[in-house]
């Protein structure tokens, strides 16, 4: 399999310091991500959402659905982290949630739309921390510890990695 269609952006790499400025640009691309996202998708048939960004990969239609999904629980983790002491969250199956009927079939703007919210909400919040504040942690039961600063920049990669999925898409069949 081509590691380019599959990380067409790489593999998330940490910064090893993760200084003030660079939460700041962080959290300026979580609420960027929506509208690049809806950009991204306009225009798109029914036809070509239901394409695979990759083969075997997910199609359009699901990595859309796929994104608020996965915010939404880190959204709720970095909730958990700030209001609890070392919190343990629980994994949720991403592989099995793309496969459910809305994720598979339902309206893209559905998702774009919860989306824009769910990062609007989690700037905001964002925003209330002190450079302190992210250092605070839980416990993955599957992943093991992991800090806010380090999942701050997970998921400004993880939405830009899927942003190019439907970019890379859209080049590679003239769209």
């Amino acid at each position: 399999m081509n590691d380019n269609l599959r990380y067409p952006i790489g593999k998330f790499v940490l910064p090893e310091n993760i200084s003030k400025v660079q939460l700041d640009e962080w959290i300026d691309q979580i609420s960027a991500l929506p509208a690049k996202i809806r950009e991204a998708a306009a225009g798109l048939s029914d036809k070509q959402l239901d394409t695979p960004y990759r083969p075997g990969g997910w199609t359009l239609r699901q990595v859309i659905h796929h994104l608020p999904d996965s915010h939404m629980n880190a959204y709720i983790r970095f909730k958990l982290a700030y209001t609890e002491d070392h919190p343990t969250v629980r994994p949720y199956y991403e592989e099995i949630w793309a496969e459910c009927g809305e994720a598979k079939n339902g309206p893209i703007e559905v998702s774009i739309n919860l989306l824009d919210a769910l990062h609007k909400r989690w700037v905001f919040f964002l925003k209330t921390l002190n450079v302190e504040d992210f250092d605070r942690s839980y416990q993955h039961a599957e992943h093991g510890e992991s800090n806010l600063k380090k999942m701050l920049g997970l998921y400004v990669w993880h939405g830009n990695h899927h942003l190019n999925h439907i970019i890379n898409t859209r080049k590679l069949n003239k769209w």
